[in-house]
């Protein structure tokens, strides 16, 4: 079985204790098949290695920090979560909001544990907040990390976590957030009480030929107009297209002519599916699955 790696930090790959070579945000392929079982190791700088067994279990159900990506006879093995080596239990900050008592701590990786009364909850958060600043946010917490931010509701929920920068803060929240998209989207969203209640495009690059087709189906996952990117005889159908493709989660460009579909089958367990595309003086005149 092909088996493609790839991962959120660079790290070194090992199989039954053979060193293969790096891993990273570039994929890398191996032969694996799930009947030998065979131990698999990345080891990253200064955290704790990440070890399975690739087998008919691992398949089924991959451990937490791990999504798997099916397509076509092989499969995609994603690294999206590291935990320090270091044990060590250091508080960053503490602070007293109202009745609820914020605590920023790092162990292994960072967490805010917010307590209320007899109820405490423990949020995981990326290391983005490491170094991040609290306000309140109406009956919701605003965490300002590095590039990203979060909004944390009453009871402890994670309610909003992305990338972008906070603009205005208070009950009401508005931020720039990227979508990392095909034609580099910038959107300024609002929110309110946990909720993105008002969007407005700020900046967009222009579709190239070769980016038309992830432009499209994106469009259509995010909300926007698609007709911009449909030939004439397809724009009177750009209402259609969200019930035609599904409840799909991301778009994956495959090569010219093809396009990917994520589709989620469970947790961290996801289905590709390949979608022809025919264009017609650059935008697009078919989109049919194969």
């Amino acid at each position: 079985m092909r088996v493609y790696f790839f991962s959120d930090l660079p790290c070194a790959f090992f199989v039954n204790g053979i060193h293969l070579g790096p891993v990273d945000g570039f994929e890398r392929t191996a032969e694996l098949s799930p009947m030998d079982g065979a131990f698999c190791e990345f080891k990253a700088a200064r955290c704790v290695p990440v070890r399975f067994r690739f087998d008919e279990a691992f398949l089924f159900e991959p451990p937490e920090g791990i999504e798997l990506y099916f397509r076509r006879g092989t499969v995609a093995v994603h690294l999206k979560d590291f935990v320090r080596a270091d044990p060590a239990l250091r508080v960053l900050w503490q602070r007293r909001l109202g009745e609820r008592l914020l605590t920023l701590c790092v162990q292994g990786r960072v967490f805010l544990c917010d307590e209320h009364g007899r109820r405490m909850t423990c949020i995981p958060l990326p290391f983005a907040f490491e170094c991040c600043r609290l306000f309140p946010a109406g009956e919701h917490l605003l965490l300002e990390g590095e590039e990203m931010f979060a909004l944390i509701g009453r009871e402890g929920t994670l309610d909003v976590l992305s990338d972008g920068r906070v603009l205005e803060r208070g009950r009401h929240v508005t931020a720039e957030v990227p979508l990392c998209d095909a034609l580099s989207h910038r959107m300024r969203c609002r929110y309110e009480e946990g909720k993105l209640v008002q969007s407005e495009l700020l900046s967009s690059e222009p579709p190239r030929e070769a980016t038309v087709a992830a432009a499209l189906l994106e469009s259509v996952l995010e909300g926007l107009d698609p007709r911009p990117y449909l030939a004439p005889a397809l724009a009177d159908k750009a209402a259609l297209l969200r019930e035609y493709l599904g409840s799909f989660c991301a778009v994956a460009p495959i090569d010219r002519g093809t396009v990917g579909l994520v589709y989620a089958r469970r947790p961290r367990i996801f289905d590709v599916r390949d979608f022809a595309v025919t264009l017609e003086d650059g935008k697009v005149s078919n989109l049919a699955p194969m």
